[in-house]
């Protein structure tokens, strides 16, 4: 699978677990009753079977009888859902939700969902009962963007590690052998300062050679690296050249920290908050730019469900713009003489009565599915790359508020 193509599926599930992260966020419960079950991937689903078993039966205990009864029900719901996997869950664990919902007029309905693999992997086992589902953990799985390289070193120690989301994580770590400034006895001022200079350069190779291992083989995935210290430190070993090329076209800043070991890794993301946030929708800004470039000449631009559409179908989209904010569906119609049309309406409205274009004919539903799963199955047809862009910047938001949340970047102008 190509990369254009492995980042579409990765765009695609996040869209899909945010969708449902807010559906599940607006169901209520009538007491505790609502079950949100967090497994690891390298937790043994006997382990969970069986907790959950204690779960059903010290439920007995609770005193209304129908929240007991809702519990219970969600509990044995959960349970089945779990037959469906062997000695483990899937990769980055999964996450089930089951519960008894407030259907209106005093009804309840149960619900149950599962989601697989999620983004960022569930570090530990948890089990709630409450009136809401805990969709937080998963929220800031969707929140913690970008990939980064962390390296903070002087001329004694060096740390180098990830900052995955929000997530730090300390991989690697050095001491030096570099001497300090008062030279032993017996030793010439220039042969001192020689030898000195020797073991600076040692240790900034071996520095590099760590930040190498690490990251060049994640250099495609890669959103940048940040570089900490004292100075002169941290800009000689920039400047010496010493990380991979393609690593040092990565750095996207240079900061001054006190420490170097692993708080060092924690004062760096910290000093570097500014270049961080602009990094992470840099991208959204630079293909809005060119989205607007082109929409000015009026040429290899398009917005719009309808037009956007037609451009993918002819297969002239290079890059089909998002809105991450986007929350329609396309409503399928055919009138009686066989007219189809197609009407985006508000995801959380009812279907509306149309009447066809073309003869004034009544025309019935034939389908009705979310606009961006539409749009995306016709550009993954047709090559197209789909990126979803941020509202947290200007034409981010003009974006959704002007076009509609629907945009495209031509490979030419088609006159659509």
């Amino acid at each position: 699978m190509s990369e254009q193509a492995e980042q579409a599926n990765e765009d695609r599930r996040k869209y899909e677990f945010r969708k449902v992260i807010e559906e599940l966020t607006e169901y209520e419960g009538s007491g505790t009753q609502l079950v949100s079950i967090y497994i690891p991937e390298d937790k043994q689903v006997s382990d969970v079977v069986a907790h959950v078993t204690q779960e059903h039966s010290e439920a007995a205990n609770i005193k209304s009888k129908q929240t007991r009864t809702n519990v219970q029900d969600a509990l044995t719901s959960i349970k089945d859902r779990l037959r469906y996997y062997d000695t483990f869950p899937p990769d980055n664990g999964m996450v089930i939700f089951s519960g008894a919902i407030d259907a209106g007029g005093g009804q309840t309905e149960m619900v149950t969902k599962t989601l697989e693999s999620p983004p960022q992997p569930i570090e530990s086992f948890r089990y709630h009962c409450d009136s809401h589902f805990l969709t937080e953990p998963l929220e800031h799985m969707l929140t913690d963007q970008g990939l980064f390289g962390l390296i903070v070193l002087d001329r004694r120690e060096a740390n180098v590690g990830w900052l995955k989301g929000k997530r730090i994580e300390p991989v690697k770590s050095a001491s030096s052998l570099v001497p300090g400034k008062q030279r032993k006895g017996g030793q010439s001022a220039q042969r001192f300062a020689r030898l000195r200079l020797e073991a600076i350069d040692n240790f900034y190779q071996e520095v590099a050679g760590m930040a190498n291992d690490l990251f060049v083989a994640e250099r495609h995935e890669l959103d940048g690296i940040l570089v900490g210290g004292p100075s002169p430190t941290k800009d000689e070993f920039l400047d010496g050249d010493y990380l991979h090329h393609e690593l040092q076209d990565k750095v996207i800043g240079k900061f001054d920290v006190a420490y170097t070991d692993e708080s060092g890794l924690k004062d760096l993301v910290d000093a570097g908050q500014e270049a961080l946030a602009d990094q992470e929708i840099m991208q959204d800004k630079r293909l809005m730019e060119t989205f607007f470039e082109n929409l000015h000449t009026g040429e290899e631009a398009t917005y719009g469900f309808e037009q956007t559409r037609r451009n993918l179908i002819m297969g002239s989209v290079d890059t089909l713009l998002i809105s991450e904010d986007l929350r329609s569906d396309v409503v399928i119609y055919e009138c009686p003489n066989g007219h189809e049309e197609y009407e985006v309406v508000d995801a959380r409205h009812s279907t509306p009565d149309h009447e066809c274009s073309e003869c004034r004919e009544d025309a019935e539903v034939q389908e009705r599915e979310d606009v961006i799963e539409h749009l995306m199955n016709i550009a993954d047809q047709r090559g197209t790359e789909t990126t979803f862009i941020s509202t947290d910047f200007e034409k981010g938001e003009q974006l959704l508020d002007a076009f509609g949340g629907i945009a495209g970047i031509l490979r030419y102008s088609t006159g659509v």
